[in-house]
């Protein structure tokens, strides 16, 4: 074919001398016949200007540099005019566009190239801090782009169906630079007094890497050495692990890295599961693998398959698991395995790999007639992947073979429920404590098929008098607090004698003080309840104090439930394995009313705000949001019990430590204190005659719409504990296999779960 001269003009976010990665393999050959410019993003340090340099590749690396503080859209101009420059500068006409960085074609829009390239390696959406306007500015690429390579088969089958040409290049390898660890004799001079056995890992050291998978290693087999090399960039350094056997020995050149590779015992890929890892496909498990190492990772889904399947890889995400894999991989056969990574490696590099991309470029070039694209349709579009958005979607998907498009606001997967290892690495919740617990044997056993369970039974503690006393109100409570020896029969005379007859209970001070006096309503409810809602108990509707739990006993346990249990590896790995189906694509970072005529659909599962769908016809519904602040302390324990609630004192209303609920082992400690606010994200309706007159004309409006559920607490206005969302959800899938629009009401919803819906004061169970 005769080759048309270009240049290649490209736009990235990523450095070119940071890590020599997958960019820097393919445009380095592709340098070797034409010009290849590639466009970093911006430094801000004050300047206008571009510098250019040519490194001995042969690629010219751009760095744009601008003033600080610009905002988006300034930003925007300022590359543009900038790019400009470049082009006269160096008389650019026919050119080729290659594109790493969404973020990007805005500026670029006005570019006229023989042809775009949108090499997605990432889900960049799905990474800390990405910008919101990311995913609107990929669908703008994606509609731009002539071709799409993606970097994995992850990232394939979550783009193949948003664009008419999308081609599968995994990661490849420079098989013959990674051969030299085979001969290394001689350890680099930082590596050499490590002793043996080695277990190494090479790269970016960020987000994506579990730390505490690490450190857990570390603690049961000090006698094994973990050996670090790479940059630490986007957390705090102080979260990195400290351990006598744990060596951080920096970032490497790469033409060095066969020669620490030569001198591990086993190579690991210690992966977070997280959504920045979601679609990952590591680069270094050819490398290592080239390297003759026997390669241990955790079950991140492109090295799974094919190297898992295949037995090249071992697999394991926990403790327990890796110190067996990598006990196997030390007793392996080193000749056996060498032949058949030897095998794969004689059909694989990153030459092969350009000359198949250049081969897809040149049919755009000479105009060969693409593959119309598909008209990609949905059976429903699910808004929210909290825990009715997730179980509806994952009903559909496997139960009825509907294809969801799941569509988030938010970063993350898991709604209010999901949690994160934080900078120090101690697994937290972001949007405060949820606490697992339900009487359903349906929707616990339902969620059991995405997460092993860790049993658990929460406990608080109250603040009262100097004191911290257990609640619900017990036996110990009363004795404590009073200096007496009450047994049952005694608590329960103390009760009657200082409770307050209430001809009719109406509001949360009837309840109380119905039950338990005008004393302990004010030792333990009046002032948390003002905190929490900025209102007086008796301006509240009785629901929200309802059931007050006292017990005659000495039973300290917050709940009774059947099932009380917290997700084994958290409720964020639960969520991303509800939501791990063929039929289900999840769009981050994304608002419903942005994917409107661009993916047609048939349904719709709405789980947030009635009010905002309906573009606060009437009016906003009130909620009660919360301010959270988390502290780490330098400390294995920081307090005596989960949580603590604070009725009186302080503006915060309890504070809880994270470490108790998950079971996690770590030196330090994060708590969060929990602060009532009137503004921010809503999490409590507040519970008041005219709150819920308003919402019954919003729940008419959401009635009498055709093809769309109302499903979970902001849909429906009602404060739900997780269990009770499930149970709602899995009653609107019924009712859509049976025909069946009517929504469940509040009384059928807690019949799944075995009771009344239960609204205790404090919200431990959020």
């Amino acid at each position: 074919m005769l080759q048309r001269k270009y240049d290649v003009v490209c736009l990235s976010h990523l450095r070119w001398d940071w890590v020599w990665q997958r960019p820097q393999h393919l445009l380095s050959r592709c340098a070797r016949h034409r010009r290849v410019f590639y466009v970093e993003e911006a430094v801000f340090d004050g300047d206008t200007r571009i510098e250019v340099a040519e490194t001995e590749s042969g690629v010219y690396v751009v760095k744009p540099h601008v003033p600080a503080g610009l905002s988006l859209r300034e930003l925007d101009a300022v590359q543009q005019t900038l790019l400009d420059e470049l082009f006269v500068q160096f008389d650019i006409d026919d050119y080729l566009l290659w594109v790493y960085a969404p973020m990007a074609v805005t500026y670029a829009e006005h570019l006229k190239p023989i042809a775009t390239v949108y090499d997605c390696m990432d889900e960049l959406s799905l990474f800390s801090g990405a910008p919101p306007e990311l995913r609107v500015r990929e669908q703008q690429l994606l509609d731009a782009a002539d071709l799409v390579f993606t970097g994995g088969a992850s990232l394939y089958e979550a783009k193949r169906e948003r664009h008419r040409s999308v081609h599968c290049f995994p990661s490849s390898v420079d098989a013959d630079h990674f051969l030299q660890a085979r001969a290394v004799v001689e350890d680099p001079a930082d590596q050499a007094a490590i002793p043996r056995p080695r277990i190494g890992f090479v790269g970016v050291i960020d987000e994506r890497v579990d730390l505490a998978l690490i450190g857990d290693l570390a603690d049961a087999r000090p006698d094994w050495q973990i050996v670090l090399a790479g940059p630490v960039t986007k957390i705090a350094p102080e979260s990195l692990p400290q351990r006598s056997n744990i060596h951080y020995l920096g970032p490497k050149r790469y033409e060095d890295l066969p020669s620490y590779l030569g001198g591990w015992d086993v190579a690991w890929m210690p992966f977070a599961h997280n959504n920045a890892t979601r679609f990952i496909s590591p680069t270094k498990t050819l490398e290592y693998l080239a390297a003759a190492r026997p390669v241990v990772s955790t079950s991140i889904r492109d090295v799974v398959r094919p190297y898992g399947e295949n037995g090249l890889v071992g697999i394991a995400d926990d403790v327990e698991g890796t110190i067996d894999a990598v006990e196997s991989a030390l007793a392996q056969d080193p000749s056996e395995h060498r032949q058949r990574v030897d095998a794969l490696l004689a059909e694989t590099s990153w030459d092969r790999t350009w000359s198949s991309m250049q081969a897809q470029i040149d049919r755009v070039i000479v105009g060969e007639p693409v593959p119309r694209p598909r008209s990609e349709r949905f059976d429903y579009v699910v808004v929210g992947a909290g825990f009715a958005g997730s179980t509806l979607a994952e009903r559909l998907a496997s139960q009825s073979g509907k294809r969801v498009l799941v569509v988030e606001r938010r970063s993350h997967v898991g709604g209010n429920a999901y949690d994160h290892y934080d900078a120090a690495g101690v697994l937290v919740h972001k949007y405060g404590p949820h606490i697992f617990h339900t009487n359903s044997r349906e929707v616990f056993e339902y969620l059991s098929d995405f997460t092993e369970w860790r049993r658990y039974e929460h406990r608080v503690r109250a603040s009262v008098d100097g004191r911290l006393v257990p609640l619900p109100i017990n036996l110990d409570t009363i004795n404590e607090l009073y200096g007496t020896s009450l047994d049952a029969n005694g608590l329960e005379e103390f009760f009657a004698s200082v409770a307050e007859p209430v001809d009719r209970v109406r509001t949360s001070e009837d309840v109380v003080v119905s039950k338990v006096g005008r004393e302990l309503y004010e030792k333990f409810f009046r002032n948390y309840t003002r905190k929490q809602w900025d209102l007086d108990p008796s301006e509240l509707d009785a629901s929200v104090t309802a059931r007050v739990p006292t017990r005659l006993n000495r039973d300290d346990r917050y709940f009774t439930d059947t099932y009380q249990a917290m997700p084994l590896q958290g409720y964020t790995r639960m969520f991303e394995r509800m939501l791990d189906h063929p039929n289900i694509k999840v769009l981050l970072q994304t608002d419903y009313r942005e994917i409107d005529g661009i993916f047609p659909y048939d349904g719709m599962i709405y789980t947030g705000p009635v009010d905002e769908f309906f573009d606060l016809r009437y009016g906003k519904l009130p909620y009660r949001s919360l301010e959270f602040r988390f502290e780490t302390h330098d400390r294995e324990w920081f307090q005596p019990a989960p949580v603590v609630n604070f009725p009186n004192e302080h503006s915060y209303t309890r504070c809880t430590e994270f470490k108790y609920l998950t079971g996690q082992e770590h030196a330090k400690t994060t708590v969060v204190y929990e602060l009532p606010r009137a503004e921010g994200d809503p999490y409590y309706p507040v519970p008041r005659p005219e709150n819920g007159e308003l919402y019954k004309r919003y729940k008419a409006l959401a009635d009498a719409t055709p093809d769309v559920h109302f499903v979970g607490r902001l849909a429906t206005y009602k404060y739900y504990n997780m269990d009770q969302v499930v149970a709602q959800a899995l009653a609107v899938f019924t009712r859509i296999q049976t025909g069946v629009r009517a929504e469940p009401t509040p009384a059928e919803s807690a019949s799944r779960n075995g009771g009344r819906v239960r609204a205790v004061r404090g919200r431990q169970g959020r």
